[in-house]
Formats: structure tokens, C-alpha cells, sequence
């Protein structure tokens, strides 16, 4: 008879917890998920980000602004420098790294980096369910000489 009533008892408990789930109402997600959400890097969204005014602003850009270092010049170094970077939520720039570099061309890698550090504030965020997120990136360098 122990038995019975326990089977009974754990039925209705669980139907009563059952149905009480359903009808409560949805909580938004706490705070510390969204500030796990702006910590979060994507390399692949919906929307990737974009250099105001697109990829051919962005060539335009890199070319007025930067400078084939002397020392690079006079050595004959040349070659491709890849850089990886985040383009955060708010479109600023963060941990900006240096994929390959140029054998013997320290300048030329510097100078890669100084360029894509100046742009910082021209980003527009990448997006993800429509919401801006953090997007890591690729950028090549080819320096050559003519």
C-alpha cells in the first residue's frame, strides 16, 4: 500500500511541477549573459564587418596612407604581411596579431600594423541575429617593390 501512495504522490508532484513550468512566464537572460555575449568572438556572422564605404574604401585608404619603410626600400625586402584582428561589437579594434610577417622586414611589419591601427573608429560591427558582435578578421599586406 506504501508503495501505491508513492507512485501517486511522485505522479501528481510531477504533474503539478510539470504544469507550473509551463505557465511561468519567461525571464529575460541575466546580465551576466549579456556581458558574455559582448565577450563572445565570432569568425563567421551574418553580417561581417564592414571599413566604412566598403572593401574599396578601406584599399583606398591603406594605399594614401601608408609608407614603404627606407630600410625595406634600399634592402629589396618585399612580401606579404597577414594580420589578424577583432572588430568588436562597438566597431573599435582589438587584438591585433601578426599571422606571417616578412623575413627581415620588422619595419614593414610595423608598418602594417601602424596602418591598420589608424583604422580604428572606421569599422562598422559585424552582426549576428541582428545584434552587433565581436568578429575576428584577416587582413594581407603585400608590399612589393617595382
Amino acid at each position: 500500500m506504501k508503495f501505491i501512495f508513492s507512485i501517486a504522490l511522485f505522479l501528481s508532484t510531477s504533474i503539478l511541477c510539470f504544469s507550473q513550468r509551463l505557465i511561468e512566464p519567461v525571464s529575460p537572460p541575466p546580465v551576466e549573459q549579456e556581458v558574455e555575449d559582448q565577450e563572445k568572438v565570432f569568425t563567421i556572422v551574418e553580417q561581417m564587418p564592414e571599413f566604412e564605404g566598403g572593401n574599396e574604401a578601406l584599399m583606398s585608404f591603406i594605399s594614401k596612407n601608408i609608407v614603404y619603410p627606407r630600410n625595406a626600400v634600399e634592402n629589396e625586402i618585399q612580401g606579404t604581411i597577414y594580420l589578424n584582428y577583432i572588430v568588436r561589437y562597438d566597431g573599435s579594434l582589438s587584438n591585433i596579431k601578426m599571422l606571417k610577417s616578412v623575413s627581415g622586414g620588422t619595419e614593414l611589419n610595423a608598418e602594417a600594423i601602424r596602418i591598420l591601427k589608424l583604422t580604428e573608429g572606421k569599422w562598422k560591427p559585424g552582426k549576428q541575429n541582428g545584434k552587433p558582435v565581436n568578429v575576428q578578421m584577416n587582413l594581407p599586406f603585400k608590399f612589393s617593390l617595382r
